[in-house]
């Protein structure tokens, strides 16, 4: 079979790319990652707010024992390159990962403001990354911000990212805008080489005991994944140039085949190999395979698209329409009385 992709102007061996996790932080798990079938990977997101919090925090400690110990000599103090900062670790660990892995490691970055933090882009694509995510986690909670500010807020973040480096560039979003598509067209006008959809909000949860907030992380199910293939297959092929990646809820082979049927050129996975390990790949590549034979598929380009809204007799069906046959053809099980 031919699985064989492109995604980002990436030539890529199948179109399985695990997603940012905490199994790219480790070098023996990004291994396993590969043999089992990944064509590239994405690392871990470095945060806007880890760069700056860590810098500003050195700079303070640094300060007060100047203030504190006036009369030590220069030798006193630490030095301050004597410490890594978040952004050195992860530098070094995309030289790591690119001299021990044979496929493309793609960076990712999570923030929200144009600050200084997006010029280190340019010190990750020296430090050999092959591609660039940014990770827009933004939750518009001032109820004064129209929505023509947010959307403007991404393309400022992607046109500051796309002055710094060269590399393809790819965009992370969440569901969250009025005119998604139109959201779309722009961001690839202003450079970008792809987008991903759709990143997960993870939300808070209330104590009821304590009556305070707590953080609360749920995996992602199958379910999660038909929003991004609604999506997928309305975009397939009306944007030139621009890649097409669908992330959340993809558990299973079934999940990846009717991502691809939309039109995606890549599926990452994240909850599914962080519950089963990175062995589980091999396994969701296999039932694709194996799936694309009972078909008489011989390649991903028989049949990506085949289900987009370019190729099924009613496109309408991914937009209200599908909606108003739901409802229609809802029936109450026996004995429930309406």
């Amino acid at each position: 079979m031919d699985l064989a992709t492109t995604y980002l102007g990436l030539d890529l061996s199948n179109p399985f790319v695990p997603s940012a996790s905490p199994l790219s932080r480790s070098l023996d798990q990004a291994r396993a990652l590969e043999d089992h079938g990944a064509s590239a990977i994405i690392l871990w997101s470095l945060f806007e707010e880890a760069v700056s919090a860590e810098s500003e925090a050195m700079v303070r400690f640094l300060h007060h024992q100047e203030i504190g110990f006036a009369e030590a000599d220069d030798g006193f103090l630490p030095d301050y390159h004597d410490f890594d900062s978040p952004l050195e670790q992860y530098l070094a660990h995309i030289g790591r990962l690119k001299a021990a892995l044979d496929i493309p490691v793609i960076a990712s970055l999570n923030g929200v403001t144009p600050g200084g933090w997006i010029a280190h882009a340019g010190e990750i694509e020296r430090a050999g990354a092959d591609a660039l995510e940014l990770n827009v986690y933004y939750v518009a909670g001032d109820l004064g911000q129209d929505g023509a500010t947010v959307e403007a807020r991404y393309l400022d973040l992607l046109r500051n990212l796309r002055a710094h480096v060269a590399i393809p560039i790819n965009m992370k979003l969440s569901p969250s805008f009025s005119s998604l598509g139109h959201l779309i067209v722009q961001l690839a006008a202003a450079g970008a080489n792809g987008v991903a959809l759709f990143n997960r909000f993870y939300q808070p949860d209330i104590n009821i005991d304590t009556l305070r907030l707590q953080p609360s992380l749920h995996p992602s199910t199958s379910a999660e994944a038909l929003l991004a293939m609604r999506w997928i297959a309305l975009l397939h092929g009306r944007i030139e140039g621009l890649s097409l990646g669908a992330t959340g809820g993809v558990h299973t082979a079934a999940d990846a085949i009717k991502l691809l049927l939309a039109g995606a050129d890549v599926v990452h996975l994240c909850s599914a190999l962080l519950a089963h390990g990175p062995a589980y790949l091999g396994e969701v590549i296999g039932g694709v395979e194996q799936w694309m034979e009972e078909q008489g598929f011989e390649s991903v380009e028989d049949f990506r698209g085949r289900v987009s809204a370019l190729a099924v007799p009613n496109p309408a069906e991914f937009e209200r329409a599908n909606y108003v046959n739901v409802l229609d053809s809802y029936s109450a099980s026996p004995g429930v009385r309406l």
